[in-house]
């Protein structure tokens, strides 16, 4: 089993001077749910090489064992310093591909032509795609094979607008996940605000937030493993 994770190159936080990029806690808790399921992972992003991480998603509060792990591991972060360009993926080398989250792909992974066409490459081929937290927000063009949004009339979640007014970053973001996938035509659903949430829809799975990104990743493996 081989699985591709997309990670953002973006690391500016709108105008606000402050960095953003991916959250630590949402790759590193699906990259072991992979790993200790016997998968190889292989990490992209638009750039390619290190990826910016969200400096306040390695503070204290948010880390966890999973993060913990990651920081650790050599090999992991060897490999997390190293990521390949996006462009020069394609879904046939993989069996699914998963969106962890992070401010920062509101920004680059929502308007990137190549991430837009490799979901859709990955849908055509009847395999699953799994996004978390503001992950979900990358399909905001992603269409479906009759040219429709691809969300329109799907079951989906993503970071709540309530989540986003908690972090003060309602006025810094393009655009609020929540209300993006619902002016798409998604059937929006949330759980409790950062309470794992996760939603699934043929062969779409989207997480509300970093505390869903363990379980986005449990769901995803049980759906390659039927």
């Amino acid at each position: 089993m081989k699985v591709l994770m997309v990670l953002t190159s973006h690391d500016q936080l709108g105008n606000t001077g402050r960095k953003t990029g991916f959250w630590l806690e949402e790759l590193a808790a699906p990259y072991y749910a992979f790993k200790d399921a016997g998968a190889e992972v292989v990490l992209a992003s638009p750039k390619g090489g290190q990826p910016p991480l969200d400096p306040k998603s390695n503070e204290p509060d948010f880390q966890t064992e999973h993060t913990h792990r990651f920081e650790a591991d050599a090999e992991a972060t060897a490999q997390l310093a190293s990521t390949l360009r996006l462009d020069s993926v394609s879904q046939a080398d993989f069996d699914t591909v998963f969106y962890p989250g992070g401010h920062g792909p509101l920004w680059d992974l929502a308007e990137d032509r190549t991430s837009i066409e490799l979901i859709q490459a990955f849908l055509a081929a009847n395999k699953p795609v799994a996004l978390v937290c503001h992950a979900p927000g990358v399909l905001r063009h992603v269409k479906t094979a009759l040219g429709r949004p691809l969300v329109e009339g799907k079951n989906v979640t993503g970071f709540t607008n309530s989540e986003e007014e908690a972090v003060g970053l309602t006025d810094v973001v393009p655009f609020l996940v929540e209300d993006e996938l619902k002016a798409k035509g998604g059937l929006y659903s949330q759980g409790p605000d950062w309470g794992s949430y996760v939603v699934v829809d043929g062969l779409l799975i989207t997480g509300q937030n970093p505390a869903s990104s363990a379980e986005a990743a449990t769901v995803l493996l049980k759906q390659l493993a039927a």
